[in-house]
Parts: structure tokens; sequence; C-alpha cells
């Protein structure tokens, strides 16, 4: 009884390993197959794009047409963080950008991203993926917002909450993420049927903006419909359509889909920091070594792996200051450079091992961007010292004319 209460948990588990397996590519595909202007682009992709949309809407003048419903909403959601009696007049402010917030004597300028002033007030924002202050200084912010006796607050506005970043005074900072804002500028559209009907352009790229800046799902097609149910009968778990109440059905279903999901994405996780590991090792030990026979000039001095976030899996290959340094690059990294890059490749594979080069300058980041046929799991099981295909790519790489 015990041998066959086991063989039903690992057929159970299977099956679910299964479902989240299926289920996470029918919900990016579909999400990814969906037109949208700022994915076409690939804006958004850089602060700046984002920052310049973002005082658009709050400019009371802007060619949006709303005046400053955009500025009131923003602001409200400025005052549900802020004590009743702390509360800011919601509309009357002028926008500016690119604001330099350094005061006398400071030897490094900071810039701020938008600052809305009148004479009572000043808010200033920094826009940023996540909410980080990513090296400003908050009360450098704080203080520049006070100049004239201004009330002063300090906004981050991001993409999402991830409170462990919040140090050094951002932890201070009223948080806002474009979700909060988008969303309930999505409901003051709907409400505004006239104002559709005369903006017809402002709402196709209002509706654009909000698509993709916020989370919430779609409903499935027909098709998809029919391949989720014929998945679920294939697994062993169509009997949940059976059971009552529905909602407790539903509920337990993404529960369990959950904790897989969790148990996959750590997994996941897991297996980029040993690719890191093992990139970083061939690096130091084999592969500096023959890129340094191999290239005529410019030899790799250092190895590093010093970056976070996004750009967090790729082993730095420094190559001094006269000339560009090269990066190996996987999974995430890869995707983020791909994507920011002037000539990206079309139809990336990221179970390979990927190359780039850096730009002539700190804010264009890569001017080149390649894949290898290197593959992930080669690396995980130890590339030999006698492999020289990443060796020949990046003196290609380094070689390719500027």
């Amino acid at each position: 009884m015990l041998r066959t209460n086991s063989l039903r948990s690992v057929h159970a588990h299977r099956a679910m390993d299964e479902i989240v397996a299926a289920l996470v590519p029918s919900m990016t595909t579909s999400l990814a197959a969906r037109f949208n202007l700022f994915r076409v682009m690939h804006h958004g992709t850089h602060e700046k794009q984002l920052s310049n949309i973002f005082a658009w809407l709050l400019d009371a003048e802007g060619t949006h047409g709303l005046g400053e419903a955009f500025q009131e909403l923003f602001v409200s959601q400025i005052n549900h963080q802020l004590p009743d009696d702390k509360h800011l007049h919601t509309t009357g402010y002028t926008v500016a950008q690119e604001v330099d917030t350094s005061g006398v004597g400071d030897r490094v300028r900071d810039i701020a991203d938008i600052v809305l002033s009148d004479s009572k007030a000043s808010i200033v924002i920094e826009n940023f993926e996540s909410s980080d202050g990513h090296g400003h200084n908050y009360f450098r912010y704080l203080a520049h917002g006070a100049l004239g006796d201004r009330r002063s607050v300090v906004v981050l506005l991001c993409v999402r909450r991830e409170p462990y970043r919040l140090t050094d005074g951002w932890e201070k900072a009223i948080l806002i993420t474009y979700s909060d804002v988008l969303e309930l500028l999505a409901q003051l559209v709907k409400g505004e049927p006239a104002w559709s009907t005369t903006h017809p352009e402002q709402l196709f790229f209002l509706s654009q903006l909000i698509d993709n800046f916020t989370e919430s799902p779609r409903a499935m097609s027909h098709v998809e419909q029919v391949a989720f149910v014929s998945m679920m009968c294939q697994t062993g778990e169509s009997r949940r359509f059976g059971q009552r109440p529905q909602e407790r059905a539903a509920q337990e279903f993404a529960d369990e889909v959950a904790r897989h999901a969790r148990q996959r994405f750590a997994d996941g996780r897991q297996a980029l920091g040993s690719l890191k590991r093992a990139l970083k090792s061939y690096a130091q030990h084999t592969l500096s070594a023959q890129l340094n026979l191999a290239l005529p000039e410019g030899p790799i001095v250092e190895v590093s792996t010093g970056f976070v976030g996004r750009w967090e899996w790729c082993v730095m290959l420094g190559r001094g200051a006269e000339y560009p340094d090269l990066f190996i690059e996987f999974g995430p990294t890869a995707v983020v450079e791909n994507d920011r890059v002037r000539d990206p490749l079309g139809a990336p594979d990221y179970s390979k091992v990927f190359i780039t080069r850096r730009a002539a300058t700190v804010a264009e980041g890569i001017d080149l961007i390649a894949q290898t046929d290197v593959g992930l799991e080669e690396v995980l099981g130890g590339l030999s010292s006698d492999d020289y295909r990443l060796r020949d790519a990046l003196v290609a790489l380094a070689a390719a004319p500027r």
C-alpha cells in the first residue's frame, strides 16, 4: 500500500511538472504573439524613453488632451502614502526633465528624471526599472525639492517593487509602480467616451502603453482553451473541472501550480549560478590564455563577474582602457542584450552561449552580439582545454569593424 501511494505521489508530481512546463510557453507565447507598438520598437528598454512618456502625461498642456487628469491621478497616488496632514494639492504643477539636483560644491552631478513643482511644493521623481536608487542621492533630491521653502517629496517610479533594494535613504521615498498609475489611467480613459472619440491616436497609444506595462492576464482564445483542456486531460488533472465549488477547485489548482513553478524557478536560478561559475572558471584558467595567444593586441587583463540584476549572467573579459571589453553572456542577460543592441539576432537560441563587445560609450552598452555553437549543457558538463570555439568566436568579434 505504501509503495502504491508513493508511486501515485511521483505520478502526480510529474503530471504537475508537465502542466507547469506546458503553461509557461503557452502563456508567454500568447503574450508575445500579440502586436504591441512598444515591443515592436523595443521602446521602454531605457528609463529615458519612459521618463519622456510620463513627463508628457504629467504635463497639463500635453498633446494627450487629458489636461490635468493624469497629474491629479499621479499625485493622488502619492497622497495615499502620506499622512492626511501632509497631503499635496493634486494639480497645478509645471513639469521639468533631466533636472540637476547637485548643490554648490558637489563634485558629481546628480540628475533627477522628472520634477513637478509650483510655488509651494516639489515632487522629485526617479524613474527606474526596479525600486532602486541605483546610485542617485535621495537626500540631495529631497534638498533640491525643498529649495524656495517648498514641501519636498521624492518618488521612485518603477516597473516592480523590490523592497530589499531600498537603501541609503531610498526606503523613505514614495514608491509607485507603472501598474499603479497605468491601471488607473485605463479606468480614466474608459470613463471618457467623448475624449476617446475625439482623440483616437492618443487612445491607441495609451492602450498600447497600458497593455505593455501592466500585468493583468487576457482571456485565452478558443484554440488556447481547447489546448489547455486537452493538456489537463492528458496529465490526469481533468478531475478538477468536476469539483465543487469551482472557485475553490481553481484556487487549489493555482496553488499547486505555484508550488511547482516556484521549485522550477529555484532550480533554474541554481542552474544559472552553476553556469556562471563554470564560465568564469573556464575564462580564468583556459580561455584567457587562449585569447592572449590569438589576439594581435588588447590582451585579457581581467576576468570579472561583478554584475547584478539583468546583467548578472555575464562574464566580462577586460582588456584595459584602450580596447573594448568582451563579454560571455547567457540566459536572461543574453535576452536583455539582444533586445538593446543596434542589430539584434533574429532567432536566438538561448540554450547557447552568447558573446558581446562593449560599445564606444557606456550609454550605448554593447555594439555587437553573436551566438556561439557552445551549448549551456556542454558548459555544465565542462569544456575541455582544447576546445577553441569560444576563442575563435571572440577573436572574430574583437576584430569586427566598429
